[in-house]
């Protein structure tokens, strides 16, 4: 049986957190998403569900076998399709009156313009070690005061981190600059929790293995990544506050039922920071 689809119906629910006048400025908003596979397809997802209305989506990638404990858009049937095209799909089916501009070869220079044109807000969805794409982009968005929230589904929890116009940059705070891309994977690692919270109840620490980027993931931290992602965009996008913005962030961790405010001035170049890359640098020399 077909059914119609009725917006302000469909999104109903959402009023009483958002007022009907806001529930109508997220519908005319426009959210980038880079990236959709284990919290890209949850931030999208998420942020259909909240009612946004306007999408520039990237991403190059298939599903595969190795994608089925984390990330939404992976099952039997989709092994092998194309992770953009699937989760369009998903998304038309909450709100078939979308407005999505597909880029099926990633996010690079040659069309980040065109990905962050009339955009509100930047999502970082890119996989952990796309060190290149992530600070060229974050760079963009810099540039064109875009302001850019990233995520990070570590352990059991996430580490958010916002960068708004005229605060601190991505570049600033992580200092990758031009790193190997070992030293890289240390940076955003420890920029990302300063607090390290998942480390405590790491089972198997062999599994990180930076040099051949591999990593261990759950599901339960890309859901935790996408609910929090979507309450910084919606308080960014409404302009409801307070931002907690970079150099300050914020680590939940489900496993631990704890909750760490962090905060690193200078970003990486903080002493503290300098010496948990230092160590972390070490220890990872040690096991290889």
């Amino acid at each position: 049986m077909q059914h119609s689809f009725i917006y302000n119906e469909a999104f109903s629910r959402n009023i009483g957190w958002v007022t009907t006048e806001e529930q109508s400025q997220l519908r005319h908003k426009k959210v980038a998403i880079a990236g959709l596979g284990g919290v890209g397809g949850s931030h999208l997802l998420t942020l259909c569900r909240l009612g946004i209305g306007k999408f520039h989506l990237a991403e190059f990638d298939t599903f595969d076998l190795a994608n089925f404990n984390r990330q939404v858009g992976a099952n039997v049937q989709t092994i092998g399709q194309s992770k953009l095209a699937v989760m369009v799909k998903q998304a038309l089916e909450i709100n078939p009156e979308l407005e999505i501009t597909q880029f099926p070869n990633g996010i690079n220079e040659n069309n980040s313009a065109e990905f962050l044109a009339d955009i509100d807000i930047y999502i970082d969805g890119l996989d952990f070690f796309a060190f290149n794409a992530r600070q060229h982009i974050f760079a963009s968005c810099a540039a064109k005061n875009i302001p850019a929230v990233t995520a990070a589904p570590l352990g059991m929890g996430t580490a958010v981190l916002n960068f708004i116009p005229g605060g601190m940059t991505f570049a600033d705070y992580f200092d990758l600059k031009n790193s190997s891309e070992e030293e890289k994977g240390l940076r955003f690692f420890i920029g990302l929790a300063p607090s390290r919270l998942q480390m405590s109840y790491l089972v198997d620490p062999t599994t990180i293995d930076l040099a051949n980027r591999k990593g261990p993931s759950t599901i339960m931290a890309c859901q935790l990544c996408a609910g929090a992602a979507a309450t910084e965009a919606l308080k960014i996008l409404l302009g409801r506050g307070p931002i907690r913005a970079a150099p300050k962030g914020y680590h939940y961790d489900a496993y631990l039922n704890k909750l760490a405010l962090t905060w690193r001035p200078w970003g990486n170049r903080n002493p503290l920071s300098r010496l948990a890359i230092f160590l972390a640098r070490r220890k990872l020399k040690h096991t290889q």
